[in-house]
């Protein structure tokens, strides 16, 4: 089964066991057998597995409140403002381009939501965003 090395005042012991069942064990020291009879049981550990209850609702993505007035786009993660492709006033259909965020080397295409017409712009081409800073306000 196992087997162990030991070392008492600078003489050397080969232990294995053989055996064990209940609180009896059977072992080999040097190549002697012994039975080991424990006072207690030996309990065994156990490592608890962690499970990871599944989901009462599937994920479903956000959709933006389409009763609300105002519709707020937000920087999804921090970047840098490459372009902006629309300004106040302009009219827009849902996925139309609004700006490109770059962030770690790669440019990303932000869309609208929905349709919408622009009121306010609160960033500019060069821009640095932080995640969840406003960028866009359509109404």
């Amino acid at each position: 089964m196992k087997s162990y090395k030991f070392k008492v005042n600078a003489n050397g012991y080969t232990v294995n066991i053989k055996s064990h069942e209940d609180n009896v064990i059977n072992l080999e020291v040097n190549g002697t057998c012994y039975d080991v009879v424990l006072e207690k049981d030996v309990k065994k550990t156990k490592t608890p597995t962690l499970v990871r209850a599944a989901s009462k609702q599937p994920a479903v993505p956000l959709k933006v409140n389409p009763t609300s007035a105002k519709t707020k786009i937000v920087a999804p993660i921090p970047g840098v403002i490459l372009s902006l492709n629309v300004k106040v006033g302009d009219t827009i259909k849902e996925n139309d381009l609004l700006l490109v965020l770059e962030a770690m080397k790669m440019e990303n295409n932000i869309v609208a939501e929905k349709s919408g017409v622009v009121t306010s712009i609160a960033v500019a081409v060069g821009q640095q965003v932080l995640q969840d800073a406003l960028m866009i306000e359509l109404e």
